[in-house]
């Protein structure tokens, strides 16, 4: 049997009754090669550590500047506590301490090495250096 193809005057191809099909089977509008946009944004969200109101706070009254070096221990910090399944942590670096939700990847707050010696911290479950 032969398969028709329906065509009107400007040489566009009828689609089938199938939703993102042509007649003969070929998928249309969709690319497989490219990932979606809501994956790319998680990914691009999942990725990056965030300050929550409180941490940028302290870090400003606290004059303590995130430099990009940092910053870099800091996400490889949250990535290896993620790891292993943490949820509440301190990160400890030379004379800055920051306590971070590690699903969400938000840093609660932060402390220089003055206030460092003043604090008991609680609820953590556990504790990374990256120095």
């Amino acid at each position: 049997m032969q398969q028709r193809i329906n065509a009107h005057r400007s040489g566009v191809v009828a689609p089938s009754r199938q939703t993102g099909q042509v007649s003969g089977g070929q998928q249309v509008g969709k690319s497989t090669d490219t990932p979606a946009f809501s994956q790319i944004l998680s990914t691009k969200l999942e990725s990056e550590v965030r300050f929550s109101s409180h941490a940028s706070t302290r870090l400003k009254s606290r004059n303590i500047d995130i430099t990009p070096e940092i910053m870099g221990k800091l996400e490889r910090a949250v990535s290896g506590a993620a790891s292993k399944g943490a949820k509440d942590s301190l990160i400890l670096m030379k004379d800055l301490a920051f306590i971070v939700n590690i699903p969400n990847r938000t840093v609660i707050t932060a402390m220089d090495g003055e206030k460092l010696k003043e604090n008991v911290f609680t609820n953590i479950d556990s504790a990374v250096i990256a120095d």
